[in-house]
């Protein structure tokens, strides 16, 4: 069993509690340095919330600061303003990613989200760079863009597949980091959460599919053939952070056995991103006083 704090939160090598930081600072993976994922409790709660009913209060207590946020966003855009978001989600099969989307996504409005479901490469894709695809789903100046898998699959199940030379995927990590830098630059705030769930926990989550019919969509055979390449992709998925957490574009490690922590963290993590971002409503470009005498005269 994991430590607890003097706050009863449980705790592992990796994660510190507290309320006095920014979650983005209590989840960021430092990047250089090597990463142990079995180090990192999947139900640790290092912040927020400590139940499953205040978590859900907490997330309909940012929905409106979150939707303002949008809002000011978009109409920025109307002005010139280039920013944009982009939320990556990446994680093991049952990790949540579509979940995600559902409960934290609900919280905007449809219109200025952009979302993408990354799947296998289709064979017009594979004739182009692993970044083409991704370059064309990016989202455009005012919008929050999800990614559902993302070009990391490139790096992730490439390498424990072995679906490319492995001196091909070693050259992609400084590519991303170069794509990614390019997209800071020009107005895109990336924020990349990696959903971890424990070995346990997704067996659950498997067998629960398998013990409702109106789940079994979600589920594939295949899984369980994936499941048994358990140990290779953490393996991936640590050389990824490791590699791919930079100081424009970093990684945040989101503990995602308990879903309702899982779509808090992120929504908090959106809620300090876009706040620091801080977009305006543009000024009226017209005469605000002459515009309403004119419709008080009709």
């Amino acid at each position: 069993m994991p430590k607890k704090d003097s706050k009863g939160r449980g705790t592992k090598k990796g994660f510190m509690a507290s309320d006095d930081l920014a979650l983005r600072e209590l989840l960021r993976v430092p990047g250089g340095k090597p990463m142990d994922l079995a180090a990192y409790d999947t139900r640790v709660t290092p912040a927020g919330p400590r139940d499953k009913q205040a978590g859900r209060a907490a997330m309909t207590d940012m929905a409106n600061p979150l939707a303002d946020l949008q809002d000011r966003l978009w109409a920025a855009s109307t002005a010139g303003d280039r920013r944009r978001g982009l939320l990556v989600l990446q994680g093991m099969d049952t990790s949540g990613k579509g979940g995600t989307v559902k409960h934290v996504i609900g919280l905007f409005n449809p219109s200025g989200c952009r979302i993408h479901a990354f799947k296998a490469p289709t064979p017009k894709e594979l004739a182009h760079p692993f970044l083409w695809r991704v370059k064309k789903a990016l989202p455009q100046a005012g919008e929050l863009g999800i990614f559902d898998r993302s070009h990391y699959e490139d790096v992730l199940i490439a390498r424990v597949r072995a679906l490319a030379p492995a001196a091909e995927i070693e050259r992609r990590y400084d590519e991303i980091n170069r794509f990614e830098k390019s997209l800071a630059g020009n107005g895109v705030t990336v924020i990349k959460c990696f959903l971890h769930i424990s070995y346990d926990e997704q067996r659950d989550r498997l067998l629960k599919r398998l013990d409702r019919p109106d789940k079994h969509w979600k589920f594939n055979v295949s899984d369980i053939d994936e499941r048994a390449l358990w140990p290779a992709y953490q393996q991936a998925y640590e050389l990824a952070l490791e590699r791919c957490s930079t100081a424009h574009a970093p990684w945040y490690l989101v503990p995602a056995d308990r879903k309702w922590y899982r779509n808090w963290a992120v929504s908090r993590l959106l809620l300090e991103h876009l706040s620091e971002l801080n977009p305006r409503y543009p000024k009226a470009d017209f005469d605000v006083k002459e515009a309403r005498r004119r419709l008080l005269e009709q």
